[in-house]
Parts: C-alpha cells; structure tokens; sequence
C-alpha cells in the first residue's frame, strides 16, 4: 500500500503454495514426470480419466507430504482422505481433480518467518494436502494469453503430477512478509529434497488471498490472484491489489469476492472470475481410493530421519562467524551441502562463504541457472580457496580457475596448472622484475622514498602487469617497500 493509506488501513494476506513432488512418477499412474518433453506423450488412460482405469496413490508422494507436515510441524492425521473437486475447465482431464477436503493428511502448523532484523514471525499452517497438477493449457497467437489468442491448446503432461497444497492462516500483513514467507517455505522445500522448487517452472506456485480492513476493524472481503511465479511478482500483485481495494471503499464501491489474474507487464490484476465458494465444487470422497492410514511406526521413522531445517542452519553458520545475510542467501540458494562439504574439507567458512554467495550465485544467474544447480563439489571450493591461501592463486586469477573448474576442465589445482596460473611467489624470480620496474619509473620511486605511500601503488601495478597478474601482490609490495627504503 501507499504511505498515504499505509496508516489507515491493514494488510491481511494468506498464501496457498502449491508444490510439485520430485517423484518418478505421477500422484495415481506410472506416467513419468519429467518436466519437458513432445505435448501428450506423458499420458495414460489413469491420467486421463478414460472409463474403467482405477487410480493408486504413489507412496512416495505420501512421504514427501508426511515429512513436509513434520516439518511444519503439523499434525499427521491418523486417517485421510481422497475428494474429487468437480469444475470444468479444458486442462482437466477427467472434469474433477483428485484432492483432500475435510480430512487432510497434515492439519495446524506454524512457520517462523525471519523478519530482516534478526528476529522473526509466527505464521500459521492451516492444512498440507494432497492433489494432483492439472494439464496446460496453450495459447496460440496475439499476446500469448486467452484473451486475443488465435487459438488454443492443452497438453495433458503436467496432468496428475503429485502436488503439495500449503495454506497458511491469513497472518501476513505486507507484501515483505509474503515474499519472505514463501522464500522460507521454499527453503524448506529444498533441505527436505522434495521438490526442485522452481518457481519459473510451475514447479512452485502460489495464489494470494488479499483483503484490506481500517485499522482494527472488521475483516475485508478477499480476492485471490492466481498463479503467481516469483518473489517479486508475489509482492507487486499483493501491494497493487491492496491499492486497488482500497481506492474501491474510499470511492464507496464494494470489494467483490473474485479470483483475478496478476499481469507483470501491465502491473496490475485482472478479474478472471467470480470466486467459487467451497460448495461450487461439489467434493464427494473419491470411491476408487481407499483411506490414507500412515502407520506410526513410519510417521516416527521420518520424523527421526528429517534433516536439518533452513533455521536451524541458518543459526548453525552464523556461529561459524557466516554474516546473516550470506547464510540467508546460502540456505535460500539451496548452497548448504556443498558449503558443509567444503567445510568439512578444512575450508574457512566465512571465505567458503563469500565464495558462494558472490562468484558461484553470480556464475549461476548468468547462465540462467539455479545456484544449486551449479557443477561445484565442495571439495573442489576448498581446494580453490586453499589456493588462494598458500599464495598459489591471487583472488582475481582464482575466479578465473573457478570458471574452468566449473566448465569441466577439472579441479582448481589442475586447471591453475593447465592454464598456467599460478601465481608468483618466488622471491628470486620476482626481484628482477622488480628492479626493472624501479628504473623504469623513478618518479614514483622518488614519490614513495619521500614518504608518499600511496605512489607504491602504480609500481605495483607495473609489476603485476609486467608477470600477467601472476605476481602475488603481497610479496610485490613487500620487496618494494625493501628495495624503496634502503
């Protein structure tokens, strides 16, 4: 909201995350779940929905929303339940989608959410349910949406692809806390293993629940905008859409209760539709699948075997010396196990640190690529920042070998050694070109005997022009200030 509404009225947000699961293979079928491949070649008659074919549950993806609900938290129900949603749109397949309603596998919850300051905020888990993704819908010519296109199409591969529906309590108050809300949950998503997590991809989506009241008030009527795929699109729809219920209730206009679609280009929300109530759709149990009844014994099992959450390790490294918003970057990023291999291989964590969070997140955003995705071992980063240590590499031809390493030339001492960049550090190789280098500018010399410290810098720089950058820049400086005082 505006700073001249910001006073007058309140923010009240809650986010619905969808999640698709790393499984194999789909929620009910054997279908494959590759992201990609020729439209409709993903499909099977369960998938479908053809007559006569019967729906199993993938065990893994009841796995994967157990552990979610442990995470969080939640309480794991000893018995659920499969619904089907009935609504009609092209990219469903069967005219229902197999969901939870009454009965959820995960119910409660809370989510701590780091709050910038050091501190952070409660934010409550209504319910983690199962689903299945429907299909894609394609549209061809004009703008590329439904509105103006040519034509459309739909590609049933997504459909039936294992889904985690996160709705929490409607506790956020800003479009920041939204955004942190769902950078901590997709944090979560990744040390869990669950799910790559990709935003750009589908992979996680997110539907914001908007209203605004008067300060204090009573609640606002809500709008949910739909399918939201980054942080910053997440924050620009909620604080456009405070804005425009606001300016509708001082105008005297109701707020009406629709679901409306966020335009990134245009910046603003479009009505989509009339928001369904709950019985619009109609839930029946779904009378192909039976209950859910996880044993606890399993329950226990996976609760023991949870790894170490996004708080916990962001705690873990700032008593490491880690600045809080470089362990922030790291655990978001994904960039915890190969920090803690590096780690685990003698490497400094501050400098193990800086090395991920500037150069490796930096390498990755240029190729389009998500830092976890990125081909570094963390044996590898200590080694490189071992390099640098012993004086073998300066730190600008170590960021040279790190982009050899991370091409596939191999590790960062055979690439300093095949590329030839080590650095110079033999004393006796370096006194000629340091001599050299004196005759060659005697001003500066002059500058620096007279007491003028700073001139030491252009014969530095001489030098190290003079060896390609391979003089190590300490030694440099030292046997000049020698050479310069005697």
């Amino acid at each position: 909201m505006s700073a001249a509404t910001a006073t007058d009225w309140e923010l009240v947000v809650g986010l619905e995350v969808h999640v698709e699961l790393s499984t194999r293979t789909k929620m009910f079928c054997a279908c494959p779940t590759d992201f990609g491949g020729a439209p409709n070649t993903r499909v099977c008659p369960v998938c479908l929905g053809q007559p006569g074919s019967l729906p199993v549950a993938n065990r893994g993806a009841v796995e994967s929303a157990i552990r979610l609900g442990l995470a969080l938290g939640s309480e794991i129900a000893p018995t659920s339940q499969f619904h089907r949603k009935n609504y009609f749109y092209p990219d469903m397949p069967k005219n229902y989608q197999i969901s939870q309603y009454d009965v959820p596998l995960c119910s409660g919850g809370v989510l701590e959410v780091p709050d910038g300051q050091g501190g952070s905020k409660r934010v409550g888990i209504t319910r983690v349910h199962m689903e299945e993704d429907t299909g894609k819908s394609l549209h061809v010519g004009g703008s590329g949406r439904i509105h103006g296109a040519d034509h459309s199409l739909v590609d049933y591969n997504r459909a039936g692809i294992p889904l985690l529906e996160i709705v929490s309590e409607p506790d956020l108050r800003s479009a920041e806390e939204a955004r942190a809300y769902l950078a901590e949950l997709r944090a979560i998503v990744l040390a869990l293993g669950i799910s790559d997590a990709r935003l750009e991809e589908g992979a996680m989506r997110c539907d914001a629940n908007v209203s605004v009241r008067p300060r204090g008030g009573e609640p606002g009527t809500r709008c949910e905008i739909k399918n939201l795929n980054s942080l910053r699109s997440l924050g620009r729809a909620i604080e456009h859409e405070a804005e425009r219920q606001v300016a509708l209730i001082t105008a005297g206009e109701a707020v009406q209760q629709q679901t409306r679609h966020w335009d990134e280009d245009a910046g603003r929300t479009q009505l989509l539709r009339t928001k369904e109530a709950t019985e619009d759709y109609r839930y029946f149990p779904d009378p192909d699948l039976v209950p859910l009844e996880p044993d606890q014994t399993w329950i226990d099992q996976l609760a023991a075997d949870l790894p170490e959450l996004p708080a916990a390790t962001r705690t873990r490294l700032a008593e490491l010396g880690v600045p809080a918003e470089a362990a922030r970057t790291i655990v978001a990023a994904g960039l915890t196990p190969v920090l803690d291999a590096a780690l685990g291989e003698g490497a400094d964590p501050v400098e193990a640190a800086n090395w991920l969070t500037n150069e490796v997140a930096g390498w990755a955003g240029e190729r389009g690529l998500e830092p976890a995705e990125v081909p570094l071992a963390g044996a590898d980063l200590a080694e490189l920042i071992a390099l640098v240590a012993e004086g073998t590499l300066s730190k600008k031809l170590a960021r040279e070998v790190l982009e050899g390493t991370l091409a596939g030339e191999g590790s960062p001492r055979r690439v300093a050694s095949d590329r030839g960049l080590e650095q110079i550090s033999d004393t006796g190789a370096l006194e000629a070109v340091v001599d050299q280098v004196i005759a060659e500018q005697p001003d500066a010399a002059q500058k620096v005997r007279d007491g003028n410290d700073k001139a030491i810098g252009a014969l530095v720089g001489a030098v190290m022009k003079a060896t390609q950058g391979k003089a190590n820049p300490q030694l440099v400086n030292e046997l000049l200030r020698s050479r310069l005082s005697g």
